[in-house]
């Protein structure tokens, strides 16, 4: 009887702690800031993984210009078509912080193996669709408030959509 019990309340925390992250990635989709980071060459298919495209932006070799060893927040300045551009870093979210502008926002990222990470470093699509994607400039994010980005599309040049997308 008491196995049974501890086994119940282990299954409720394994579904409560992944129904809590589902959640929390869904509010950051539908309730995020939308903004747009500008994608720097990456190689776009890996015969492992099927058909992606490995991303990597400008905002990192920006981020990387600074040196950054630590994982942190970029302040970053959104143009009119809501294009970011690197203002400056800043090591966590509080109150003692400079103030955001307007115009400005966090992005979170992350310092991994010495290896900046800014969201996903890939974007997976369908089987034959790599033509389409191959002429992809920008990434298109949801930002939470937290400074937490999500990818939900790929832009080209002139800011279309590519391919079928959720958002």
């Amino acid at each position: 009887m008491k196995r049974a019990l501890w086994i119940w309340i282990g299954l409720a925390c394994v579904l409560g702690g992944a129904g809590w992250g589902v959640w929390s990635n869904e509010r950051i989709l539908a309730e995020g800031r939308v903004v747009l980071l500008e994608l720097a060459p990456m190689d776009p298919r890996s015969l492992m993984q099927g058909d992606f495209m490995a991303l990597n932006y400008a905002l990192n070799t920006s981020l990387r210009q600074k040196q950054v060893r630590e994982d942190g927040y970029a302040v970053v300045r959104l143009d009119a078509r809501q294009l970011a551009t690197l203002v400056r870093t800043q090591p966590e979210l509080t109150a003692n912080t400079e103030p955001l502008a307007a115009n400005e926002m966090v992005i979170r990222y992350r310092v991994r193996n010495n290896r900046l990470q800014i969201a996903t470093n890939a974007f997976f699509f369908q089987e034959g669709s790599e033509p389409e994607f191959r002429n992809a400039r920008y990434g298109e994010f949801r930002v939470g408030s937290n400074g937490e980005p999500r990818l939900t599309a790929l832009l080209d040049g002139e800011l279309k959509r590519l391919g079928e997308n959720r958002y």
